[in-house]
């Protein structure tokens, strides 16, 4: 399934719980590889793994309404980039050139406010390995906001017709 199907209505609406699934199961087993690597340096502690934060666990301090804005709107960037460069009158193999970039800016922009989410079970694996806590009492945001910034595109897309 691709960003595309899901804001196209193409994809199937029962086919999402296992997609959303394979998703997280993926992000946490990627999360324990790396707590693995990581856990065989003397000495290491997790801290906040990369987890997603706002207020105190904010890299910058950012408020959660910051945090808010910042990933919903970011994540609708990301699908507009992803729908654009997928759409059937944009050039030939050109798109995950504009995605690749365009997520590369997305993580400039966010690392320093959040951590960079826009996708949920990213926000996930990492929080189950985060000491403390924190980052699963926050979670909620990292997912609630990309899922509001997604929608928020898929129909404006579809609003304006740009559907192949």
């Amino acid at each position: 399934m691709t960003a595309r199907d899901a804001a196209d209505g193409i994809f199937p609406a029962s086919s999402l719980p296992g997609y959303i699934v394979a998703q997280v199961v993926g992000a946490i087993v990627a999360a324990a590889v790396l707590y693995l690597i990581a856990s065989g340096k003397a000495g290491w502690v997790p801290g906040g793994f990369a987890s997603n934060g706002y207020g105190e666990h904010s890299p910058g301090g950012y408020s959660m309404l910051s945090a808010f804005i910042a990933e919903a709107l970011l994540t609708f960037m990301f699908l507009w980039i992803i729908l654009g460069s997928t759409h059937g009158r944009a050039p030939t193999g050109f798109a995950p050139i504009s995605i690749g970039l365009g997520l590369t800016l997305i993580h400039l922009i966010s690392i320093p406010l959040t951590n960079t989410s826009v996708n949920p079970a990213r926000s996930t694996g990492p929080a189950l390995f985060a000491e403390g806590g924190w980052a699963l009492g926050q979670l909620w945001l990292f997912w609630l906001a990309p899922i509001i910034g997604a929608a928020i595109a898929g129909v404006a897309w579809k609003a304006l017709g740009e559907t192949e």
